[in-house]
């Protein structure tokens, strides 16, 4: 079951589970497919059924973050994390065959905005305090908080229940994150972003595929967990290798105000390029974890080998 399975990561999850034989449920407010189901992400319905005698939930139900972080919108991605979580959380508990795992989407934004150190799950640091950055930052870390509450207060005894801190997933697909970055760098326009000493924390698609099973399997494995790869690095160097992966010589450099301007014009917001988010995979490492593109240099080259329409890393 993947509550909120039609954006981007919902795509490609429900795509590699298919193929690996497994029957995915999308759960959406418009399907047109089949096994897509019809639900509002706040109130109990037939829907709650299919959760019924499912052996998986992969909950990734929320107003997307690609806008501007308006107070409108940023009650939106309160309401619509928390409200879906809530009512995933009463499916589960109310079902006669509980799933024997819920994995719910979270994200590494929770973490504070710094250079000094990496976060894992252990030693990070929660955000929220930070001084000298934009207020509205903490109420982002707020978001990613209540969204992490809302499964642990939902009462599911018999569902193992893990948040996937997840940094951002970067595949080939259009409208993506990686499809946006790599725009920029072909137009000229992929320096450094006010410095660019923040770090850029990043996940290959099929690293991203691969630690999901790994989490379904490992019984012991509960609570936090940071998917990420384990050597994120600043942003000046993480699109200077995403030029050089292309074969663009030179990237602009952005102030600031012109990161915001940009920002604007993309219906965007400066978060998402400014926030240093320094994550490493604390726990998928000592439980064993390996990933398949660890470093950024060979991940960007896979993922504009498939930009191109060549062949790529298959995990």
């Amino acid at each position: 079951m993947i509550p909120g399975g039609t954006g981007q990561v919902g795509t490609i999850l429900n795509h590699a589970l298919t193929a690996a034989g497994h029957e995915v449920v999308v759960l959406t407010r418009g399907p047109v497919r089949g096994r897509e189901v019809r639900w509002d992400g706040e109130t109990l319905g037939p829907w709650a059924e299919e959760i019924d005698g499912s052996d998986i939930v992969i909950n990734l139900a929320g107003r997307s973050v690609s806008c501007r972080y308006t107070p409108a919108n940023l009650q939106a991605m309160m309401d619509s994390r928390v409200r879906s979580t809530r009512i995933v959380g009463e499916a589960i508990a109310a079902a006669a065959r509980p799933p024997r795992v819920w994995l719910q989407m979270s994200t590494a934004t929770v973490y504070s905005h710094r250079f000094d150190a990496p976060n894992d799950e252990a030693t990070g640091v929660l955000g929220g305090t930070e001084p000298g950055v934009p207020g509205y930052w903490a109420y982002s870390v707020e978001i990613a908080k209540a969204w992490e509450q809302a499964q642990e207060r939902a009462e599911t005894p018999h569902t193992r229940k893990v948040a996937m801190r997840s940094a951002m997933v970067m595949s080939p697909d259009r409208g993506g994150v990686f499809d946006v970055l790599l725009r920029l760098a072909r137009l000229g326009l992929g320096g450094p972003v006010a410095g660019g000493a923040q770090y850029v924390s990043w996940i290959h698609d099929r690293d991203f595929v691969r630690a999901v099973e790994f989490l379904i399997d490992r019984d012991d494995l509960a609570g936090p967990v940071n998917l990420a790869a384990p050597v994120p690095l600043p942003q000046r160097m993480f699109m200077h290798v995403l030029r050089a992966a292309w074969g663009v010589p030179v990237g602009l450099p952005a102030t600031k105000w012109m990161a915001e301007l940009g920002a604007f014009a993309l219906r965007s917001d400066t978060e998402l390029l400014l926030k240093s988010r320094r994550v490493v995979p604390g726990r998928l490492l000592e439980a064993g974890f390996s990933f398949g593109c660890a470093q950024w240099p060979e991940a960007a080259r896979d993922l504009v080998r498939r930009v191109r329409g060549g062949p790529g890393f298959t995990g």
